[in-house]
């Protein structure tokens, strides 16, 4: 990677940092007393963006397929349920230490950003050719091979600059806690590292009580928490984060078509979003997880480059079968159309939450020039941005103020409205473009005689005059979930 290149993708990450902190998006937590690592807050926007993605991701599961249904599964659970999951044992990540900076790494990731800066020279052969020999050596569990692979491909420490590095070894990234109320009495548990094992546990219940059939799916949207050594790139990777997981279960021996079509699916949800089609991309996996027989990652080209945000596996029967190990308990289904029991397969589906919302965030980000003055502006689309309206009374007297609260109380129930009067119009519109807003109504001395307001249109800056009687069909036209479902 050329280095003007690396430092345009830097400003430009940090121009994003800046704006999602400046207006009210996200905040580096307990920032009075100088943070938190990896940690964040959402602010007033942040949070009315990230719940309208995690809605429009719920209702695109449960509303659109009659076979996917939902639940929300505790973040404690019995401490077996990580020891048959395998997280007890292999829930690692290969870490080095660079012996000059002090500072630890993860050493896949280090290869991985070698691999993205051959990538990004044009050299992909070279670049396919190291993920290559880093899948073999971690599946292989070879450390020292890792270590020999970073020193041979010159990588250096971005602090020191040098390659003194220790050797590679595997560091458990599960938060562990007690419960009971005696120290002595005390067991300890652990911190969800995922929500998919509360999915699993539960799958007999919910195939029994929702009556579902083979193939159905369970969804669930909820938080869980790593011990990120190495967190970095804002809120890309977090020590606390959600995830939004469907686990689909299916008939043994159909599981890779329904990996395909669920590829698929998601890819289309992505681009129904509006994220554009060369920057998201598959990447099938070199190594594989010890419970699956396939898997991809959805990537986004973010400024720091091409980022897994979803990822779909084929987990097989691993879980269910563990988990019948573990407890005793048989986790298996009827089916009636081949009059068989079996543990059914599993393909997932899971997008982090906060992921979602970087990369959303990213893609929205407009800096520009037009007619030579620099124009920053957050292009939501209006189905999912914080803010529906901007109802502006152009002055704040003469009758303007109560005619434009009237507006307010008319569509606040039904959509997410902001009132401002202090400042220019210009100020004022200038502000919502900054939070995203899509449509800013003004109420000028002229509504008041025809009922009528100026409609101003975040992306083109376009005006038009319409009857107020008009709005409420106009928003809820323009900001329905619809219009995403309707290209998926």
């Amino acid at each position: 990677m050329a280095k003007n290149d690396t430092t345009a993708e830097n400003t430009q990450l940090k121009d994003i940092i800046a704006h999602a902190k400046e207006y009210g998006f996200v905040y580096p937590s307990s920032e009075i007393y100088d943070g938190l690592q990896a940690v964040y807050d959402y602010g007033a926007y942040g949070v009315e963006l990230k719940n309208n993605l995690k809605r429009l991701w719920w209702e695109s599961m449960t509303r659109l397929h009659d076979n996917i249904v939902g639940i929300d599964a505790a973040i404690f659970m019995h401490p077996t349920t990580w020891k048959a999951s395998g997280h007890v044992d292999s829930f690692n990540d290969p870490m080095v230490d660079n012996k000059d900076s002090k500072k630890r790494y993860r050493a896949d990731v280090l290869i991985e950003d070698k691999a993205a800066g051959y990538e990004k020279s044009g050299d992909l052969e070279r670049a396919q050719s190291l993920l290559g020999a880093m899948g073999k050596l971690l599946e292989a569990e070879d450390l020292a091979g890792v270590h020999d692979l970073i020193v041979n491909e010159g990588i250096v420490c971005p602090i020191s600059g040098t390659s003194n590095w220790t050797e590679v070894r595997q560091f458990n990234l599960m938060f562990s806690t007690q419960v009971g109320s005696v120290a002595e009495d005390t067991t300890t548990i652990y911190l969800r590292p995922e929500t998919a094992q509360g999915i699993f546990v539960n799958f007999l219940n919910v195939q029994k009580t929702a009556r579902m059939k083979v193939p159905f799916g369970i969804a669930q949207i909820g938080k869980a928490f790593r011990n990120e050594i190495v967190a970095r790139q804002f809120i890309f990777r977090m020590r606390e984060f959600e995830q939004m997981e469907m686990q689909f279960f299916v008939r043994p021996g159909t599981e890779m078509d329904w990996y395909k079509t669920w590829a698929a699916t998601r890819v289309k949800w992505h681009l129904a979003l509006g994220i554009p089609e060369d920057k998201i991309r598959k990447h099938d996996h070199e190594k594989l997880a010890h419970y699956a027989n396939a898997a991809m990652d959805l990537e986004y080209e973010f400024p720091f480059g091409f980022k897994e945000v979803e990822g779909i596996h084929s987990r097989t029967d691993f879980d269910l079968k563990q988990h019948q190990e573990f407890s005793r308990k048989k986790q298996q289904y009827f089916d009636p159309e081949i009059n068989q029991n079996y543990i059914p397969y599993v393909i997932e589906t899971s997008i982090g939450a906060d992921r979602l919302f970087l990369m959303t965030f990213c893609n929205a980000f407009v800096d520009e020039e037009v007619d030579g003055k620099q124009r920053t502006y957050l292009k939501f689309h209006p189905a999912i941005a914080p803010v529906k309206a901007a109802i502006l009374p152009l002055v704040k007297k003469d009758g303007l103020p109560e005619k434009a609260r009237e507006i307010v109380e008319a569509l606040k129930y039904d959509f997410n409205i902001i009132y401002e009067e202090a400042a220019s119009i210009g100020k004022r519109y200038t502000r919502q473009d900054l939070i995203g807003t899509p449509f800013c109504i003004a109420v000028d001395h002229q509504t008041l005689e025809d009922n009528m307001v100026t409609i101003r249109h975040r992306d083109t800056t376009a005006q038009e005059r319409v009857p107020i009687s008009e709005l409420h069909a106009r928003l809820s036209e323009a900001c329905s979930f619809r219009r995403i479902f309707e290209k998926i």
